[in-house]
């Protein structure tokens, strides 16, 4: 007997021609003549994705939510290390045959882990995977929620290495299968509630947790992909719903824009998702798309650090970027004659509408840096002022350490990083779900290849087709078009 998910994949693959997608390589036009990288995007380029390689486990292939001192694997970290392994063999930076190994690896070990509602002893229930596992079992760090948007980063990752590996060698027949697979095992009506909205997670000790993937925010994905799913989709009411809830319009120190106060809100979904040129109908109310919208945020955000509200140091037109990110430590201090509490890990922003922000002069790279997809305008520059100004004290081995703040008082003591002489205190780490945005934004940006492959490959293209077409996106510019092709 086939299985449910057996037919479904085998009736798309044979509705987009399986003869195709097994035999030659396949590859979708390319959205725009590649950009040359100047030496320090490409050094950045480079160095960011050789920090996917060389902190993820080869044997596994997981990958940790930090380094140098890992205590975790982040699976949204995975998602992004998998799309790095695509954009690195494009690069050249390391072999097909090395990448298409180190893929199979991780897509294997998420396919075998352990799933079902117990507490302990599993990797996921219900197709959806635990937030962070253990680095060296796979299994369910601590009490940790099963997650819905960590396991949509994953997929996301996952679904790009199925469009990118279409050769017809066992390996890469493989990495399709258990890509397809490890996506139509994920059951989304499992978080789902009656309204549509889908929950932000689970814990087996106590159920569903109350807040929903609502507002404008990094949630886009988990509906997209819960729509398109062959096997337990999530209905129309869903978008529907989401549109319902969103409530952060305003000028948000920019042009009208949905505000989100991280900028990482503006730049997850978008690293695979291709908006441009598209529009549901709150967008098409306002004139533009989701893809304008993160380029106005992008601006805002800059507009913010030229303002200064709070008096930071550094910050200006090419200092910027408030996101989630590291920080030096929960503690007060004095900055300009206020005081200011201090942060360690948070999700800073400037204000947006009248939702409150979170500002205490801690700047993340990644904020600027992974928006050069939207606005290299005011990117690029940024990205050469940080590692111009501060040098080895933020730029290291891997790219951009996690944060810096200027403005933290050498006084005070820090269990995050250390004070140095030119960006005042620097995390000692980097963190894998800010240096994917870095290396994503750079790539879509040169080639719009991770957009390429995502929305428009044989494989993954009718997905994210049937995505839109449910939440009643449509054609609003002439980039926009491949999506009634």
């Amino acid at each position: 007997m086939v299985s449910r998910a057996g037919f479904n994949r085998r009736n798309l693959m044979l509705g987009m021609g399986a003869i195709a997608l097994l035999s030659a390589c396949v590859r979708p036009p390319v959205t725009r003549k590649e950009i040359a990288f100047d030496d320090v995007l490409a050094d950045l380029h480079r160095r960011t994705f050789t920090y996917f390689w060389e902190t993820t486990d080869a044997g596994t292939g997981l990958a940790p939510d930090n380094w140098p001192d890992p205590k975790f694997c982040s699976i949204a970290a995975v998602g992004f290390a998998l799309t790095a392994y695509c954009i690195g063999c494009k690069s050249g930076y390391v072999s097909r045959f090395d990448a298409a190994g180190r893929t199979r690896a991780a897509l294997r070990t998420f396919w075998n882990g352990p799933q079902g509602p117990a507490a302990e002893g599993t990797m996921g229930h219900k197709g959806f995977f635990y937030h962070f596992l253990h680095m060296d079992t796979g299994l369910r760090y601590k009490n940790v929620e099963l997650s819905s948007i960590d396991t949509a980063l994953f997929l996301c990752g996952a679904l790009t290495t199925a469009a990118f590996f279409d050769g017809k060698n066992t390996i890469e027949t493989e990495i399709r299968d258990l890509a397809m697979k490890l996506y139509e095992r994920v059951d989304w009506t499992f978080l789902a509630r009656e309204t549509g909205l889908v929950s932000m997670g689970w814990h087996p000790e106590s159920g569903l947790i109350e807040r929903n993937w609502d507002r404008y925010n990094e949630g886009m994905m988990v509906y997209h992909l819960g729509m398109a799913s062959l096997t337990h989709p999530l209905p129309v009411k869903a978008w529907e719903g989401w549109m319902a809830s969103l409530d952060t319009w305003g000028d948000n120190f920019g042009e009208p824009h949905l505000g989100f106060a991280p900028m990482f809100g503006h730049q997850y979904s978008h690293a695979w998702f291709d908006y441009r040129g598209i529009a549901d109908s709150f967008m098409r109310g306002k004139g533009i798309d989701y893809f304008i919208n993160s380029q106005r945020a992008t601006a805002a955000q800059r507009n913010y650090a030229i303002k200064n509200p709070g008096g930071f140091k550094d910050y200006g037109a090419d200092i910027w970027g408030l996101t989630a990110c590291r920080g030096p430590g929960y503690v007060t201090g004095e900055v300009n004659g206020r005081e200011v509490s201090f942060q360690e890990y948070g999700a800073r922003g400037p204000q947006t509408a009248d939702k409150e922000g979170l500002d205490d002069g801690t700047i993340a790279p990644t904020a600027a840096a992974g928006s050069v997809m939207f606005s290299p305008d005011i990117c690029v520059p940024a990205i050469k002022a940080m590692r111009d100004h501060y040098g080895a004290d933020l730029y290291g081995p891997y790219g951009f350490r996690d944060a810096f703040n200027p403005s933290f008082p050498t006084d005070l003591p820090s269990k995050t990083g250390v004070h140095t002489g030119k960006a005042g205190w620097v995390s000692s780490e980097y963190l894998g779900i800010d240096q994917g945005p870095i290396l994503i934004g750079l790539e879509n940006y040169r080639s719009g290849f991770v957009w390429d492959m995502f929305n428009r490959s044989p494989l993954t293209g009718p997905l994210v087709k049937k995505a839109f077409v449910a939440a009643g996106f449509q054609p609003v510019a002439e980039a926009g078009n491949w999506l009634k092709a």
